[in-house]
């Protein structure tokens, strides 16, 4: 993958820089706000080389690329501004949204930059904790000490964290809510709620009003509803103020608000709502954790796909703070195992190649914690492994849940945390994982999925017979004769990999020695790109078609392409489609090949292409699909 060349890409079928309000990316997705959605080619950036879905999820334009989001989204930070770049248009959008969408669009946009630090943390202190419960160093020990700064260190500054991420969202000075995070920091604070819990100190007072000695150290829910708040204080007091004092007073003003206001009301009220939830989780688990577990096991993969999974991110990380431990971890940890089984058992199970090399780099991914490729790559492509392991994970998560098993801190739910499950409840980790990858891998292999693959040679489509003229006509397959003239090329000989890989679906190549393309079949032009390029047939049959004339060609802005249908309009069987000029397209640089391609060949038994035909003229069968 070039990432450089898909940041480009994407940039511009999003409609460029121009369309962007904000982007942001987290593990595996970039999250864009976009102007108006409208202006984005969904479908064309679905079908770039490195893109695995692209989804509108809680106001979002959601590009899912996988482990290379993060080198995609620092090429993308190099073509414009565009945190900066928000428009007022953006949080219109934003606003359309329901409200329980725009909460969780708020916390994932929150908490997905600090990411990085919260999982490398947590993974140190779940280590931490194999040391010295096996006794692999003494737990006074200078080694231990250090793992201990490293490991705490962010968790007991989060709020700092929080605070610029936070002002980065609500779109308020940085170093403003830096010093509201300082003031619930603030060492009077820390030592004197440690002096009440001895029972030697009480907490202070301001004009009358109490102000209690609360450790705010790991808390969420305070320092995020502070920094709200400040977005909205900030810009009042800016209104007001004259501008020639402004740049002093109006911090001054706004801290002597909201600091003093933090103390007394939104940092008590929101520890103590932060408290109540670690213990309704507690109640919930402890009552009920088969059907909680149970239930959140299997829907969570359901969260990840719409991207609301983030939401339950501050409660997991608010138990850890509050408890010691959490019970959401393990749950989520098992979830992410049962996308990595289900992928497995298919490249076990499959005999198609692509598909296998696919289920194979994301079973990898998945059991490290990074489920999408697995999950859009594999699983819900093919359905039914998906629905195994929503059930594998299910099974497992009410088994742990009944066991008690909780996690030490929070981490990127992959093999590589499984330190801070360490303890004496680690072996039923240890079993319920057993039993979800089990539980999966045997339900996808009974289940089973549709791998029409499996008798075709290495191209990934049967091998037709190499003569002229149509075939025997059945009632069990449609016949799709030759849109151009020209010379026909293996689909897997195609240079880029989208079509070569048959991301978009199965069929053939046609290098054209006439610059016309006419319908191969009567039915209608369900889509016709601007740029004239390609376009998009249904036959009367339901099968849809894809026609891309040449690679690449959408960069010539439909130069030297000539359209002579609309969108919506019906074909008959030989009606002239689109003219183009092939001489000047490769004097342009760009390769003619076409690309055939039966779009919906997952509704169809097997997909046969004609790629020994040599030479194929009008009148001459390209693609056969055999029906079920």
């Amino acid at each position: 993958m070039n990432q450089k060349q898909l940041a480009k890409d994407i940039l511009s079928l999003v409609g460029s820089e121009e369309n962007v309000g904000s982007v942001t990316h987290c593990y595996t997705r970039l999250r864009f706000h976009l102007k108006n959605n409208e202006l984005a080619d969904k479908e064309k950036i679905e079908s770039l080389d490195g893109v695995i879905r692209v989804q509108i999820q809680s106001g979002q334009f959601q590009v899912v690329i996988g482990n290379e989001v993060g080198k995609v989204y620092k090429e993308l930070e190099k073509q414009g501004d565009f945190q900066s770049g928000e428009s007022d248009n953006t949080v219109q959008e934003e606003k359309k949204g329901n409200i329980i969408g725009r909460f969780f669009e708020v916390i994932a946009s929150i908490f997905t930059p600090i990411i990085p630090a919260i999982a490398g943390a947590g993974l140190v202190k779940g280590i931490l904790g194999l040391v010295t419960t096996l006794n692999w160093a003494p737990a006074d020990s200078d080694i231990v000490a250090v793992l201990n700064i490293v490991a705490d260190a962010v968790f007991y500054f989060l709020p700092f964290f929080l605070a610029v991420s936070a002002a980065r969202k609500f779109k308020t000075n940085e170093f403003i809510a830096l010093a509201l995070a300082g003031g619930l920091m603030y060492p009077t604070l820390i030592e004197g709620a440690k002096a009440i819990a001895e029972g030697g100190a009480e907490g202070l007072s301001l004009l009358g009003i109490p102000l209690p000695f609360i450790n705010y150290s790991s808390t969420v829910i305070p320092i995020i509803i502070s920094i709200w708040l400040l977005s909205y204080v900030n810009k009042w007091v800016d209104a007001v103020m004259p501008s020639a004092v402004r740049i002093i007073f109006t911090p001054t003003i706004v801290l002597l608000i909201m600091i003093p206001f933090q103390l007394v009301a939104i940092g008590p009220l929101g520890s103590y709502l932060g408290i109540g939830l670690a213990d309704g989780i507690t109640w919930l688990f402890e009552q009920a954790g088969i059907l909680a577990g149970g239930i959140l096991g299997a829907t969570r993969p359901l969260l990840v796909i719409v991207g609301m999974h983030y939401g339950l991110m501050p409660i997991a990380i608010q138990n850890v703070a509050v408890l010691g431990f959490d019970y959401l971890i393990p749950v989520f940890f098992l979830a992410n195992m049962g996308q990595a089984a289900a992928a497995l058992a298919v490249f076990i199970k499959t005999q198609n190649k692509d598909l296998k090399t696919i289920a194979a780099s994301s079973t990898v991914s998945a059991f490290l914690g990074i489920t999408e490729p697995a999950m859009y790559g594999v699983n819900l492509r093919l359905k039914k492994p998906f629905i195994a392991a929503l059930i594998g994970s299910g099974v497992g998560s009410a088994f742990i849940t009944g066991f008690g098993v909780t996690a030490s801190a929070f981490v990127l739910p992959g093999l590589t945390s499984l330190p801070v499950f360490s303890g004496p409840r680690f072996i039923y980790l240890i079993i319920g994982l057993g039993i979800t990858i089990a539980v999966t891998m045997v339900l996808t292999f009974v289940l089973g999925f549709k791998d029409a693959d499996s008798k075709k040679g290495t191209n990934g489509t049967k091998e037709a017979p190499a003569v002229k003229g149509e075939p025997q006509d059945t009632s069990k397959e449609m016949i799709v004769n030759s849109p151009l003239e020209g010379e026909v090329v293996p689909l897997q000989e195609v240079s880029d990999p989208t079509f070569a890989e048959g991301l978009l679906g199965k069929g053939v190549a046609v290098e054209p020695t006439k610059g016309k393309v006419i319908a191969p079949f009567d039915g209608s032009i369900v889509s016709l790109f601007q740029t004239k390029h390609a376009i998009g047939l249904r036959s009367e049959d339901g099968l849809e078609l894809l026609i891309h004339i040449g690679l690449d060609t959408v960069n010539l802005e439909g130069k030297y392409f000539e359209a002579h249908v609309e969108q919506g309009q019906a074909v008959k069987q030989g009606d002239l489609l689109i003219s183009f000029d092939s001489d000047k397209i490769k004097e342009a640089g760009y390769p003619t090949v076409t690309p055939v391609i039966v779009t919906n060949s997952s509704d169809y038994q097997d997909i046969l292409a004609n790629d020994q035909a040599g030479l194929v003229k009008l009148d001459e069968w390209l693609v056969r699909a055999v029906k079920e």
